[in-house]
Formats: C-alpha cells, sequence, structure tokens
C-alpha cells in the first residue's frame, strides 16, 4: 500500500474532515445563497464567489487538523517507524489533503455560482472570459495551496490549538494590521500571503497597483506555501516524533 493511499485512509477514518468539509461548503454556498436572497436585481460572478474567504479558513482548520491530531494521539510514532522516510510522509499527507481541499475548492465555486444563478440571475454571471474562468476554477488551487501551507505549520507546531490560531489569526488579522506600521505598512502587506493570494481570485476588485499580476499571485502564494512545508519537511526530520 502507496504512502498516499495510506494517508487518505488515515484522513477519512476520523470525523474532522468530513465535519470540516460539509462546513467548508455549507458556508461558502450558504454565503451566495443569503447574497441572493438579499441583492435587489442580479448578482455578480465576484459577489456569488466572495464567501470563498469562509470555507477557506475552515479548509486550513482541516489540513492542519491532518498533522496534529497524529501528534495529539501519539499515532505519528507509529506511522514514521512504518515509514521511516518522514519527508515522504508529510508530502503524501499534504498531497492527500490538497486534493481533497481542491475538490472542495471546485464544488464550493461551482455551487455558490449555480445558487447565484438560482436565487439572482443576471448577465454579470455569464462566465466567458478568461477572468472571469479564473474567478470561478481558481478558487479550488487556492484551497489547494493554502491547505499545503496549514500543513506544514501543524507540522511545524504539533499542537491543534496553537496552528490553527496561528493560521486564523495571522490570515484575518495579521496581515491587515501590517497596514498600520509607519510607512512602509502597505508595501509590507502587498506582499502578504493570504493577501497575494486574494489577488489571483479579485485583482480586478483589490485595486492599487499590486507588484505581481494573478497568475503571479499564485505562483507567489504557492512559493510561499511550499516553503513552509520545506521547512516543515526538516524540522520534522530532525527532531523526535
Amino acid at each position: 500500500m502507496t504512502l498516499l493511499a495510506v494517508e487518505r485512509i488515515k484522513l477519512f477514518s476520523t470525523r474532522s474532515p468530513w465535519w470540516c468539509s460539509a462546513t467548508a461548503l455549507a458556508l461558502t454556498i450558504g454565503f451566495a445563497a443569503m447574497m441572493g436572497w438579499a441583492v435587489d436585481g442580479g448578482m455578480s460572478l465576484s459577489q456569488a464567489l466572495s464567501g470563498y474567504q469562509f470555507g477557506l479558513m475552515v479548509v486550513l482548520v482541516l489540513a492542519a487538523l491532518a498533522v496534529t491530531t497524529e501528534y495529539r494521539f501519539g499515532t505519528i510514532r507509529a506511522t514514521f517507524q512504518a515509514a521511516p522516510n518522514r519527508t515522504a510522509v508529510l508530502l503524501a499527507k499534504a498531497g492527500v489533503v490538497a486534493a481533497l481541499a481542491f475538490v472542495l475548492g471546485e464544488l464550493a465555486a461551482f455551487g455558490s455560482w449555480g445558487v447565484a444563478q438560482l436565487l439572482a440571475p443576471g448577465p454579470e454571471l455569464a462566465v466567458s472570459t478568461a477572468t472571469e474562468w479564473r474567478q470561478l476554477v481558481g478558487i479550488g488551487p487556492l484551497f489547494a495551496l493554502a491547505a499545503v501551507l496549514a500543513v506544514g505549520v501543524g507540522a511545524l507546531l504539533r499542537q491543534t490549538a496553537g496552528a490553527v490560531t496561528l493560521l486564523i489569526i495571522w490570515s484575518l488579522l495579521v496581515e491587515q494590521l501590517i497596514l498600520l506600521v509607519p510607512n512602509i505598512g502597505p508595501d509590507l502587506q502587498e506582499w502578504m500571503p493570504f493577501t497575494v493570494g486574494a489577488r489571483f481570485l479579485q485583482s480586478d476588485l483589490m485595486g492599487g497597483d499590486p507588484p505581481l499580476g494573478p497568475w503571479g499571485s499564485l505562483a507567489y502564494f504557492a512559493a510561499v506555501a511550499f516553503a513552509v512545508l520545506a521547512t516543515a519537511a526538516v524540522v520534522v526530520h530532525r527532531r523526535d516524533a
């Protein structure tokens, strides 16, 4: 049995991934439904997909739990005894969680779009240009990369509370508070990972003159995610389980 198969079985043998998956979809699609009931007239595609941020927070929690739960219950020791290559274990775990996050992102995106079409149809919901397709289909890759980052953070901290708190506070609060740094705050925020990741989907809405375009933003977010994962792999290899 391959490491990927083992990690897939371990992931879905607990309740938390199922609950997190359902919550991510419910929050994202539910927000689109609320917008559809609230708006007067047709919705825009950006409005329909704006709830992705709620789903993203849940994906971060799901991915961190995939690692920290093993440390909490001590099963990580058995995992490393069965597969001594700890880097391969971490990569397999990140791959499985990222695949799930990708699927959740696409389901959330198309589900939100479909709900918007039902509740508040309008010409601005049309998906015909490359930019519109990027907004719709791009949620899956963004969720997947966020999951890779969260797996890395979970492996570094090994504690559920610490990993989840850091991920949520960083993405929701710290990147906004960076603006308060005198003189260089706005410039620093332009390079914060979740801010850059959001520009991949919403570059036309966020305004300003960002240093990276949409695809450059996705590449930067990917680089940060894999840098965190690589750091985690080094740390996991050097310390005791």
